[in-house]
């Protein structure tokens, strides 16, 4: 598969973002039921979203041992790094590919885009400070 199809649409994100908030594996009738709560999403497009994340590798799952029916998913990949993988997506479409000067570019932009809280600079004062760090290595 190719590096589009490792991450989650938005519509699927919706879908993960249950599943990373879980301590532990769901149903599709949980994820859907917590779905319901913010979303008017049907339980045949949950199911067919939970599907395509099993197909790209973003979810595993196990089956009941009382009812085989039932599936048991979990995330197979991190918040952090899907984040990781959709900005880089973002810059190398958005920005004319991998290079520094889009990279920046793009972090230009998004920063402009809205206006930051203390607590958010302070936070992206300690990003680049670690990787300041990371690149001195």
């Amino acid at each position: 598969m190719g590096k589009e199809e490792q991450t989650p649409s938005e519509s699927e994100w919706m879908v993960m973002e249950i599943l990373w908030a879980s301590e532990s594996s769901m149903t599709s009738k949980e994820v859907i039921h917590e779905l319901r709560k913010q979303n008017s999403m049907t339980p045949k497009m949950v199911r067919v979203l939970i599907n395509r994340l099993c197909e790209k590798g973003l979810l595993s799952y196990t089956v009941d041992p009382d009812d085989k029916r039932v599936y048991h998913y979990s995330v197979t990949k991190s918040k952090e790094d899907c984040l990781k993988e959709k900005s880089k997506r973002f810059v190398d479409s958005y920005f004319s590919g991998n290079t520094a000067a889009a990279a920046t570019n793009a972090m230009a932009a998004l920063l402009q885009s809205f206006a930051m809280t203390d607590e958010q600079i302070r936070e992206l004062e300690e990003i680049l400070e670690k990787s300041k760090e990371q690149k001195k290595e």
